[in-house]
Order: C-alpha cells, then sequence, then structure tokens
C-alpha cells in the first residue's frame, strides 16, 4: 500500500463511478419535487416554525410537521416530533403500542439490531418480554435473502400479531433491502396473513425514489438525525403509516386517550422543517461518499458492500479489514477528519445497549447523527467497519485520503 498514489486512486474511482452518481443526483431530483410538494400542500408559513410550552395543546407546528413526513413518505398519517429521542425509542414505541400481552411477533429479517435485544429481551427492564410479549426471528439465507420457505412454514405453523423487518444490514455483512425487494416481501407473506408489517427504516430515506410505505409496508420508522433531519434536526423520529395504526402508536407516546393531541418543544420547529428539505440532497451526498470509499478500498483489496459497481440501498458501507488494528486505525481517521472533535481519540468502551465492545467515530454537529460521516463497529471478528454518512461530498473525498494514510501507517 505504501507505493500507492491516493490522488490518483481517488480520481480513477471517480471516474469509473460516474453513472452511479448520475442515478445519485436523479433520485435526489425526484425526491426534493415530492418533498417542495408536501411543503407547498401543507402551505408552510414562518408561523410554523414558533415553539410552544407546557401540554402544547393545538401547536400547528408540531402537527403540520407530521402530515408533511405523512405526504413526504407515503403514509396516511404520521408522527414526527422531537418526543422521539432516536430510532430505538421511536421502534420501541412503535412495538409497544401494537402489542400486547400473550401476543408474539416475528422478525423475518434476522435478529435486529444490539440496541433492541434489550428492548425484546432485557429482564427486568420493562421489555417486551417483562410485559409478555413474545418473539421470534427467522434468519436470512447465506447470500442475505428473506427466507420465503421458512417465513412460510412459520406463517402457517402460527398466528403473530406483527411482523417486523430491519431494512438496514446492522452489524451484519449483508447489504441493506431495496424498496423492490421490501415489496416482493411484503407481497409474499400477505398470503398468509393481514397483520400490521412494521419497517425499520434507518438509514434507507431518500437512497431510492420509493419508500416501504408506498408498496405495501404498514408502518415505517426512523430517526431524524439520520437522513429526513438532513444534518440540521438536532434531535427526534418518526413514525409513518396506516392511520389507525399511527393513532394507537401515539397512545403509547404521550398516554392513552392523550395520543398526539400534546407535547410542547419550545426551542421552535424550523431546523426539522429545514432538515427534512434539505435531507434529498444531503443523502445523496452521503451516497456519493460511500461509493467513492467503496470503490477505493475495493482498489486497496479490501472487500466492502455494497460492491463498487452496485446501486447503494442505504447510506451504509461495509468494510472488511484485515484486524483489530486496521478496524480502530480506520474510526480514529474518521474522528480525526471530523469538523468537530477532530483531536478526540476513540478506542473500544462498553456501551450500553451492546454485547460487544464497539468503536464509535463521530465527530458531529449533532451528537450520534450518523446522516454526518460517521463510522462504527463492535470488537469482534470479522473486523467490519460501518461507515456512513457525509454532508458534504467534498468532506469524505478528504477522509478517504486520510483514511487511507491512517492505515498505511500500519501495513
Amino acid at each position: 500500500m505504501s507505493d500507492i498514489n491516493i490522488e490518483k486512486l481517488i480520481d480513477r474511482s471517480e471516474m469509473e463511478s460516474k453513472k452511479l452518481f448520475e442515478c445519485i443526483d436523479a433520485v435526489a431530483l425526484y425526491n426534493q419535487q415530492k418533498v417542495l410538494n408536501a411543503f407547498q400542500k401543507n402551505r408552510i408559513a414562518l408561523r410554523h416554525f414558533a415553539g410552544t410550552s407546557g401540554y402544547g395543546y393545538d401547536d400547528v407546528g408540531r402537527d403540520t410537521l407530521s402530515m408533511v413526513f405523512a405526504d413526504v413518505f407515503g403514509g396516511e398519517a404520521a408522527i414526527a416530533t422531537p418526543l422521539l429521542t432516536s430510532g430505538t425509542h421511536a421502534i420501541a414505541t412503535v412495538l409497544y403500542g401494537l402489542l400486547r400481552p400473550g401476543d408474539c411477533f416475528l422478525s423475518i429479517s434476522g435478529m435486529p439490531y444490539d440496541t433492541l435485544e434489550t428492548v425484546i429481551s432485557g429482564d427486568g427492564v420493562g421489555s417486551l418480554k417483562d410485559f409478555g410479549v413474545n418473539f421470534e426471528s427467522v434468519e436470512l439465507t447465506e447470500s442475505g435473502d428473506f427466507n420465503k420457505s421458512e417465513i412460510e412454514k412459520r406463517l402457517k405453523q402460527k398466528k403473530y400479531k406483527l411482523l417486523f423487518i430491519q431494512r438496514s444490514r446492522g452489524y451484519n455483512w449483508r447489504n441493506a433491502f431495496g424498496v423492490e425487494q421490501i415489496g416482493d416481501i411484503i407481497a409474499f407473506v400477505r398470503k398468509f396473513t393481514d397483520v400490521p408489517v412494521v419497517i425499520d427504516n434507518c438509514y434507507g430515506e431518500f437512497v431510492e425514489r420509493k419508500e416501504p410505505t408506498e408498496v405495501g409496508a404498514d408502518i415505517i420508522v426512523g430517526s431524524l438525525i439520520k437522513n429526513p433531519g438532513g444534518g440540521i434536526a438536532p434531535t427526534g423520529g418518526y413514525i409513518v403509516g396506516k392511520k389507525d395504526l399511527v393513532e394507537q402508536i401515539g397512545y403509547r407516546l404521550t398516554a392513552p386517550g392523550v395520543g398526539m393531541e400534546v407535547g410542547s418543544y419550545a426551542y421552535g420547529y424550523r431546523e426539522f422543517y429545514q432538515g427534512l428539505f434539505f435531507a434529498p440532497h444531503v443523502t445523496a451526498q452521503a451516497l456519493k461518499g460511500s461509493v467513492l470509499f467503496g470503490s477505493v478500498f475495493d482498489k486497496l483489496g479490501y472487500e466492502t458492500l455494497p460492491l463498487p459497481s452496485e446501486n447503494c440501498n442505504d447510506i451504509i458501507r461495509s468494510i472488511k479489514f484485515n484486524g483489530k488494528e486496521e478496524l480502530i486505525r480506520f474510526c480514529q481517521a474518521i474522528q480525526a477528519c471530523s469538523p468537530i472533535d477532530s483531536f478526540a481519540m476513540p478506542e473500544p468502551w462498553d456501551m450500553p445497549g451492546y454485547t460487544d465492545q464497539v468503536i464509535m467515530a463521530a465527530g458531529t454537529f449533532v451528537q450520534g447523527a450518523s446522516i454526518e460521516l460517521s463510522a462504527d463497529s463492535p470488537i469482534r471478528e470479522p473486523y467490519i467497519a460501518y461507515l456512513q454518512g457525509g454532508l458534504t461530498y467534498e468532506h469524505v473525498k478528504i477522509a478517504v485520503k486520510k483514511c487511507v494514510e491512517y492505515i498505511r501507517k500500519i501495513s
């Protein structure tokens, strides 16, 4: 690696990725029009940015933001609010809102992301298990596809209350699911059941022209400090889908009988609206950065997912390293190239909600915002870095060079 001219390698990668870049730009334009239409349909004005206090009755900013999200993501209703603190919180709210003691729900995309394990099966922490809700999963095939034969078998054997799909890869070596794949599996399960299908849509928003709600999903869930916040939203989450289900979920977010009639936010909503407006463009910047990282590191001999020639189904890029030290150095390079806390040196640590030590590089304007350039990984074999985000392509391009330089020092 020491004799490689990184500038020439980046130039070559950019030239080879030109068609993918053009496709990404075309999707961004389509989604920008969709967002603009939703803003105009709902007559967004300065008054929608004002904050409220107390109970938040008649909070027009809050209520209209949810209407805009419903229109953008193809749902009948939505909850888009700073009261949801993370993607995990949003998903947990959906599960607690729709499931009852004695129910069982089925994940057909394998085990969910690490932070949901305690939500589902933690002991004595108010988990779904503590409340008598049961959980089962169907593992994916070796190629990372839905295991249709096993799913059919389970659905014929047992009645579930809810089906769950995680669109992104979590800490697994597989590609994220595209909207077409999700639509196909939903059409398949509809042969056997009509229960709600819930999609963890984190990292996948605005990557394609359609969202899972447009191909049969009943509920989609995500975080506002990922794609739909455009790098501007300071916190929050969203839930979009069927009106009756969203209403039921709203009773869990606040209180039964109250639902989304309350919920104030004194700081105002401008950043949420503005972040959503920027989201298609910012997501495109992150996707181009992901393609560049994939192409460069593929040329350096590393395995990456998606493959350099493949379309991305989310903003995450998986890169498999030769050992623990390379993985750690890669994450440290991302941190060193960050605009915030560039002087910090990330190290593996025992992070709440994770079963292994985790290293996280996130020198971000919004703490933990993974639409901003960041990387993380559990410290376990195989040593895979999960890179995501990038507010500007130029920043990601600078980071590619920095990462190669950091790894070169130990090779």
